[in-house]
């Protein structure tokens, strides 16, 4: 089995770098574990909602609580690749490396083009205003996103057209197999 991560700050174009190789395996949305987590509390959807819980989990259970939820999720999944989408800590990474060797990707992109992505796809969840981006920002850098982007195995700039990005994710997920 092989288990490749992606990460990078809200809106900056992992979706789509992941829609691009949803052919290739199956992904795995951290962000679908904290939506899980409430619905079970009956919790509307909300970008504060989902923050307090993601907060809350990490708190009462260490940063690395989403990843082994998802380990959890991992071992009923029949695919030989697997893309984790959405990490947001070193701590999630140990998780994941404990089980396989887990390289990671950022995706990254300039602050302005990431904002107005984010107000072009005007998800529920997601900031209306620039300020909401940058508070939602300081919570996952909170949580170490920003240390992850750094350190991250390989990047995929989003800069450019949503073809190139889709183009270079592919090209680096086929050599990341291929070399895994």
């Amino acid at each position: 089995m092989k288990i490749i991560g992606f990460c990078g700050l809200p809106g900056s174009g992992k979706s789509t770098a992941l829609d691009a190789i949803k052919n290739l395996g199956y992904i795995l949305n951290m962000g679908d574990i904290i939506r899980e987590e409430a619905n079970k509390r009956g919790k509307i959807h909300t970008d504060i909602e989902l923050g307090k819980i993601a907060k809350e989990l990490r708190k009462k259970s260490g940063l690395g609580i989403i990843a082994q939820k998802c380990i959890e999720k991992i071992k009923d999944i029949n695919q030989e690749i697997i893309f984790i989408d959405g990490l947001r800590s070193w701590e999630e990474i140990i998780v994941f490396r404990k089980q396989w060797k887990f390289p990671i990707i950022a995706i990254t992109i300039n602050e302005e083009k990431r904002f107005n992505h984010i107000k072009e796809r005007a998800r529920g969840d997601d900031p209306t205003t620039y300020q909401e981006l940058l508070k939602r920002d300081k919570r996952e850098t909170n949580f170490g996103l920003k240390k992850l982007i750094e350190s991250a195995d390989y990047e995929i700039s989003n800069n450019s057209s949503l073809r190139d990005l889709r183009e270079k994710t592919i090209k680096k997920i086929k050599e990341i197999i291929e070399n895994y």
